[in-house]
């Protein structure tokens, strides 16, 4: 019943364990599917089935049949221009990053997008080059293909320049990255990506823009720095940089100073003023093309030797067929490539599809990326990601489905056939000054360590490690390093969690760690232990450490203790040096008793204390006869909290049973609350109990065990005047007609609820 102006609730039922609480409320039979079972299911094939799957694998489909042409046509049109420009100009630059002529970046920007208009769940992503994938695919073609020195030793590159060798390797790359991701789609295997926490992927990122910032600073300088992959290659690379810095082209310089600056003051009134843009103000695309106009009307190329985009082919290439030698050579790169591609793009997805409340599937966004670069690699276009600031521009200037990315490719694909020639001009120092100004967010993230080291130390520790790993070794052992230390982050916190003794809040039915309270009760010989962690193989001698000096002894130092003493009587009394009397044991010579030689062989001291065989059962807590010594136990009932607990493996198992059993033979009673169902059926099925380990010790709730200890051991509440102490009497308050009751024999107002 509920108290008249409180907020209280008060509810009156019986003290339940949990043998108690089955026998009186009946349990739901459910019929389990065994793996069998789910295997017939996973391949079982019916109409509704296979209308389901050709809807799953052709997201279009979807979003078609719900499309607002009057609506979200106009808004998905100027979004489309908007990217399509801004593609163009990224595919151009990125591709510098991956060490190809730019012009294949227009590919990239292109094929990718095609195949993801009908593949993809992500309405508002915009597929094509990622700027880090990039830099990873470069330092796996300068690896293969170097700047100076010969080519890997790969037969059938003769006859191939040193760009087409680049572009096969490239291409070859992507391939294989496509046929992993595809795998993994087809496998149901996208919850990998989980792996990758936000903090690892902020570190990873932020010492790729700075890896990002380093490679195109020969663009900006105008110098001539051959490419470096492998561990300390930024260093290498810094070292060369500076080497040759009295030879930069001072045109370079002013140039990319000049974009940069002009680009960075106009982005920040795009941020300021987005409210009242209608759309961003494309400054890339102007500074672009204002660029590209001023380099042909002075002719910078021959005036002041900068190096410009040259020649860009009109067209597309002939497909072309991977270098299966290629995959020999890059399958340790392409695996982090293809984790890396799809983790980017699907956390930008899941941004944007919670924003605009839609559902994206991480498999089908693996089987869209994949098919996208297989089928992008076979016209030797390179891994597509997605940008975060091109799927900005494209979300902000109105995009709601994938025709804005349709419409995008489409611009991209006039440039490429139609008007490409008017980009030769373009200074790369241009497009390199253009990737610079594009890594602010990434190189921002620097100021997420403050926030981490405050908040959470361990993520700390895992951002810092990644991106100083990544920033060092590189990029792919980076990312492996960092997600070493996240697992090691994860299997150091479940295996020393922070185990806690809980206490009783008074007047209430609430336990709480009694470090945290003031106004708490804790009855004599009462322990309340709480671990918040799974048990297993790892943690399991933590978890008795901990309970151990929670208690204050060691039982099983203690039962060999009881057992050497019990030893001693009985040869004592057998000899006649003891005897027992109405008063208890009586020393019966003269002089004190020496513990002999014999009397301390070691035994089999770990069994159940035995009195068979005594006059009398012993009081532990009380002197001993003939200066026998055993610690004291001041603890008569422990009080297991497993509410936290959500698994025990069969390590767990055998040490928790070992555990029970010697906190038994000293006498103290154990119990265990709150113990998950499938634990507990685990625990029946391996046969965990026994006559000394019985089902009785499982209660329902915390407070139910410690009403029963109070009831077994009414002392333990000591001299207390109120009553309160303890609550013995808890209430609920049930607003009426909101419970949902289900019966055995059919729902009804009053009846009884079961579970």
């Amino acid at each position: 019943m509920m108290r008249a102006g409180a907020r209280q609730y008060v509810v009156a039922r019986p003290l339940y364990s949990e043998e108690s609480f089955n026998e009186e409320h009946e349990k739901v039979y459910r019929n389990r599917k065994t793996m069998l079972d789910h295997i017939k299911q996973y391949f079982r094939c019916d109409a509704k089935r296979a209308k389901n799957a050709a809807l799953s694998l052709l997201p279009v489909i979807g979003w078609m049949k719900i499309y607002r042409i009057k609506e979200w046509l106009f808004s998905d049109i100027v979004s489309g221009i908007s990217t399509g420009l801004v593609a163009v100009l990224q595919g151009l630059a990125y591709c510098l990053l991956a060490s190809l002529p730019p012009w294949y970046g227009l590919f990239a920007a292109f094929f990718p997008v095609i195949i993801y208009f009908f593949l993809g769940t992500s309405r508002h992503i915009s597929v094509g080059p990622f700027p880090v994938l990039c830099l990873m695919i470069g330092s796996v073609v300068t690896r293969l293909v170097p700047d100076e020195g010969p080519a890997a030793n790969i037969t059938g590159w003769e006859g191939l320049t040193r760009d087409e060798q680049r572009v096969l390797v490239a291409s070859s790359l992507t391939f294989l990255i496509g046929i992993m991701q595809l795998a993994m789609g087809i496998l149901q295997v996208g919850f990998v990506v989980m792996y990758l926490s936000d903090t690892l992927v902020s570190g990873f990122t932020t010492a790729a823009a700075i890896h990002i910032l380093v490679s195109q600073l020969k663009f900006v300088l105008g110098l001539q720095v051959p490419g470096i992959s492998g561990p300390l290659s930024l260093i290498y690379t810094l070292e060369i940089v500076f080497n040759k810095i009295t030879s930069s082209n001072v045109c370079d310089i002013v140039i990319s100073l000049v974009i940069m600056v002009v680009v960075f003051l106009v982005k920040e009134l795009n941020d300021r003023f987005k409210s009242k843009l209608p759309v961003p103000i494309p400054i890339e695309v102007i500074m672009t093309v204002i660029a590209c106009g001023v380099s042909y009307g002075f002719d910078f190329k021959t005036r002041y030797g900068i190096d410009v985009v040259g020649q860009i082919p009109r067209g597309y290439e002939p497909p072309v067929a991977p270098d299966l030698r290629i995959f020999q050579e890059t399958a340790m790169e392409a695996f982090p490539m293809a984790i890396v591609g799809f983790a980017v793009a699907f956390s930008v997805a899941k941004v944007y599809s919670i924003k605009h409340d839609y559902t994206i599937d991480g498999n089908q966004e693996l089987i869209a990326f994949g098919v996208s670069n297989i089928f992008g690699a076979s016209f030797k276009a390179f891994a597509a990601s997605t940008a975060l600031s091109r799927s900005a521009v494209q979300e902000s200037t109105g995009g709601k489905t994938q025709i804005a990315g349709l419409l995008s490719a489409i611009i991209v694909m006039i440039v490429t056939l139609a008007i490409g020639y008017l980009l030769e001009p373009l200074p790369k120092s241009v497009l390199g000054a253009v990737v610079i100004i594009n890594l602010k967010g990434m190189l921002m993230q620097f100021r997420e360590i403050p926030y981490l080291w405050r908040r959470d130390g361990p993520d700390c520790v895992v951002w810092v490690v990644t991106c100083f790993a990544a920033i060092l070794l590189g990029l792919d052992l980076g990312l492996a390093v960092g997600l070493g230390v996240e697992l090691i982050c994860v299997v150091l916190r479940v295996q020393f969690p922070r185990c806690s003794v809980l206490a009783n809040i008074k007047g209430t039915d609430i336990y709480k760690d009694r470090k945290d309270y003031f106004s708490i009760d804790e009855p004599e010989g009462v322990k309340i232990f709480r671990i918040p962690s799974p048990i297993f193989f790892a943690n399991m001698d933590f978890f008795r450490n901990k309970l151990v000096e929670a208690l204050g002894f060691n039982p099983l130092r203690v039962l060999k203790k009881r057992n050497k003493a019990l030893s001693r009587i009985r040869k004592l009394l057998k000899r006649g040096d003891l005897q027992w009397t109405s008063k208890g044991f009586l020393n019966a010579t003269n002089g004190s008793i020496k513990e002999s030689e014999e009397d301390s062989n070691t035994e089999e001291l770990d069994h159940p204390i035995d009195f068979k065989d005594l006059p009398a059962r012993i009081d532990w807590n009380s002197g001993l006869p003939a200066n026998i010594g055993v610690p004291s136990v001041e603890i008569h009932s422990l009080v297991l909290d497993f509410a936290a607990v959500s698994f025990l493996d069969i390590s767990a198992l055998k040490g928790l049973k070992t555990l029970l059993k010697e906190l038994i033979r000293v006498e103290v009673e154990v119990y265990i609350v709150a113990c998950d169902p499938y634990i507990l059926e685990k625990l029946h099925n391996c046969c965990f109990f026994d006559e000394e380990v019985k089902p009785s010790m499982f209660f329902l709730t915390l407070h139910d065990a410690m009403l029963h200890i109070l009831e077994k051991h009414p002392e333990s509440t000591g001299k207390k005047t109120d009553h309160d102490k303890i609550l013995t009497t808890v209430t609920v308050h049930h607003l009426s007609s909101s419970l949902r009751i289900r019966d055995k024999n059919g729902p009804g107002p009053d009846a009884e609820t079961k579970f």
